[in-house]
């Protein structure tokens, strides 16, 4: 059967299970998009930015587990994609980018809208191809899939020259290949008894869980191994969801706006288990002093990441479902109760989740009444974006299923939050979809109001209006002199803004209104738009400041010690 390179390309989406994509067509993706005429089965989500096309795609991921897919043209519109290629490699994201590209024979002539775009993505995927030849489609898209999915996921991109999406070839499809998980080796199941005997050892422990728990379906095992050895699981940002948020050994978030109380729980800690997670910067405030009292074991997929940035005595290299199943059965059941209530007494001692007294309305208001409406409907899905209402978000919200938390995390996109929630609801459409945005990022992005309208997805929109970037003012006033620059942004009508994209809209002012308004919003049949007028000068803690140790970590000075 001889088909159109183009033509190809659909199949073999088809056959990789993709049912919907995000892009923005241009001239050298153009043979592409004739195709889809004839492919209806794949649902195209046409974005007001390719930006945009990359965060939906990652945000379809992580809700669904499936990569992403985003579509571009070559030049802009490839280099448009780049910021959200980054994110869902720093977030281990499995994305599939394809973007058109100038006809071979004008390759290297620095054509209208050629660039190299594969040199460009290369330190921002796992890998790039440039398909010069139409029979070399199928086999490519099927790899790049696998690649995309397989070990430490993360975003490939497909580069497509305009004229092989033309050529005419016999089309020939690889038969599917299942993923599998490898079998741990000798050597790996030595080190997870070793990890064992530290374990029933120990006196204080904690577990941290990141988003590798989510990656690779292990939510079960860690929480049979929290159970089975009474060991408080911390999460990291993105982990959040991956152990019960109201489970009673759930010690929330840690980091530089973590709870204190887990916070001091890791400086104070004999061993810490680390799982799924890259002991970043903002996990462990200066590596140095981070947890200096404890032996440590480090499981993740990827080698080069397990004793990158703090020592480890028992590395686990491997899938953590995989060797987490290995692990409980080592482990001794226990009781911690001296643990336990020296943890207990550090909640009562340095309440994190207390609101300063205000006649202002409080972001920590709001989140404290959206939590009402998550654990009234758990299945709802969060997205956030970047800045202060995303820490209020992990500190206050509570989710107890996986894959309902989506942010930009080791990035940090500002804009990330509303294109990320129209791919998670393409992705879940039975869900209610919240994503809570920032003035400030929601002003990068905001045009995709049009593509929620368009493509009928019914985003629920928490906007954060403090009329500042009000992480970078919180930091210039604590730790540049109180010098205010360029931090305040004014923004439009919000409201009529929205209106004018024919989202309906409200503006609350009072904390009263809140629960109201977030009904309202939740019950509307379609996309609604609650603009949250906030105090401009509110302040984020707890805080590890710049430079600082978990032990260095800042309470809200409003707010005495035990309330």
């Amino acid at each position: 059967m001889k088909l159109k390179g183009a033509e190809i390309m659909c199949e073999s989406l088809l056959r990789q299970g993709v049912d919907v994509m995000f892009g923005y067509p241009g001239g050298a993706i153009l043979p592409f998009y004739d195709a889809l005429w004839s492919y209806p089965q794949l649902r195209h989500i046409l974005v007001r930015h390719e930006q945009a096309a990359a965060h939906a795609a990652d945000g379809y991921a992580r809700v669904t587990g499936r990569p992403g897919v985003c579509v571009a043209t070559s030049g802009p519109g490839a280099t448009n994609l780049i910021t959200g290629i980054m994110g869902a490699k720093a977030d281990s994201v499995p994305m599939v980018a394809i973007t058109g590209q100038v006809a071979r024979t004008a390759m290297g002539t620095e054509a209208f809208q050629e660039c190299d775009i594969c040199s460009i993505a290369a330190p921002c995927t796992k890998r790039t191809y440039l398909v010069m030849s139409a029979a070399d489609l199928a086999p490519t898209i099927q790899e790049a899939f696998q690649v995309a999915l397989e070990g430490r996921p993360g975003p490939v991109l497909i580069d497509v020259p305009r004229d092989v999406q033309l050529e005419e070839v016999e089309a020939v499809f690889p038969e599917l290949e299942e993923i599998t998980v490898p079998t741990p080796t000798a050597e790996v199941l030595e080190r997870v008894q070793q990890a064992a005997r530290l374990i029933n050892e120990a006196e204080r422990p904690v577990i941290i869980s990141g988003h590798g728990i989510m990656a690779s379906g292990a939510s079960e095992p860690l929480l049979a191994l929290a159970e089975t050895t009474g060991i408080p699981v911390i999460t990291t940002l993105l982990g959040l969801g991956g152990f019960p948020g109201n489970h009673p050994l759930s010690l929330g978030m840690l980091g530089m706006h973590g709870m204190y109380w887990a916070n001091l729980a890791v400086h104070q800690a004999d061993l810490i288990i680390g799982l799924g997670m890259r002991f970043d910067d903002r996990v462990t405030g200066k590596a140095s002093t981070f947890a200096p009292h404890a032996r440590i074991i480090h499981l993740d997929i990827e080698a080069t990441q397990v004793g990158r940035n703090v020592p480890v005595e028992v590395p686990l290299v491997g899938d953590a479902k995989t060797l987490l199943e290995a692990l409980v059965p080592l482990v001794r059941h226990a009781h911690r109760p001296q643990w336990i209530g020296y943890i207990d007494q550090l909640k009562r001692d340095h309440p994190s989740l207390a609101i300063p007294p205000s006649d202002i309305l409080q972001t920590q208001h709001v989140m404290t009444s959206l939590n009402e409406l998550i654990q009234e409907n758990p299945e709802s899905v969060v997205v956030t974006g970047v800045g202060l209402h995303q820490m209020w978000a992990a500190q206050f919200l509570s989710f107890n299923r996986p894959n309902c938390f989506v942010s930009s995390g080791g990035l940090g996109a500002m804009g990330f939050e509303l294109p990320a929630a129209l791919g998670a609801q393409a992705g879940r459409p039975d869900a209610t979809v919240w994503t809570i945005a920032g003035d400030g990022g929601f002003q990068m992005t905001l045009q995709e109001l049009a593509t929620v309208t368009e493509s009928k997805l019914p985003v629920k929109i928490a906007l954060f209006n403090n009329g500042y970037l009000g992480m970078v003012r919180q930091w210039q006033e604590l730790f540049f002199d109180n010098h205010l620059k360029d931090v305040p942004i004014p923004g439009p009508n919000y409201v009529d803004l929205a209106g004018s994209f024919g989202v309906p809209a409200m503006r609350v002012t009072d904390r009263e209104e809140v629960l109201p308004a977030l009904r309202r919003a939740q019950a509307h049949d379609g996309p609604f738009l609650i603009e949250f007028v906030v105090d401009p000068n509110t302040n984020l803690y707890p805080m590890v400041p710049p430079g600082g140790s978990l032990a260095d970590t800042m309470e809200d000075p409003l707010i005495k010690n035990g309330g």
